[in-house]
């Protein structure tokens, strides 16, 4: 069963921003159209300026000590980033607007994706390669994107 090439999408993401190129083939000259998602600016002071507080220890007579955060803040931040981006992949999807999808992200980044991916879409990827793309241009993200889906090589 061939595969509609127009349904080839390509996610290039990394931990604030991504550009997920909609319909890679049959453009001619002009880019392929783009979504743009963006997590919302923070920085770690942003972050910590929410602490978690003190508490009150339940011995020693009214101690009181800082409570520290579980997990990494920006990991958190950036896990949320992702849950947000296969939200949008995941609607798109069940709509039938893509059958395939290639993933562009730092090494970091991509096996958080990798991790957080439901096999719905996991299943879908035909192409991972561990680059950061997003300072591109809109047409040369897209000439680069083609490269690497016709055989390029993932380090070129």
């Amino acid at each position: 069963m061939k595969t509609d090439s127009s349904k080839i999408w390509a996610l290039v993401i990394n931990g604030a921003r991504c550009r997920i190129l909609r319909g890679l083939y049959g453009h001619g000259t002009e880019a392929p159209a783009e979504l743009v998602l963006r997590s919302e600016a923070r920085n770690l002071r942003d972050i910590m300026s929410d602490k978690p507080g003190r508490s009150f220890a339940s011995q020693g007579g009214g101690r009181r000590s800082a409570i520290e955060y579980a997990s990494d803040p920006i990991a958190e931040d950036q896990r949320e980033f992702i849950r947000q981006v296969i939200s949008l992949l995941e609607s798109h999807r069940r709509a039938g607007d893509f059958s395939r999808l290639a993933v562009f992200a730092e090494h970091e980044m991509l096996g958080r994706l990798r991790q957080m991916l439901p096999p719905s879409l996991a299943e879908m990827v035909i192409r991972e390669v561990p680059k950061n793309l997003l300072h591109l241009s809109a047409h040369d993200l897209a000439a680069v994107v083609a490269h690497e889906l016709q055989g390029g090589s993932p380090n070129s």
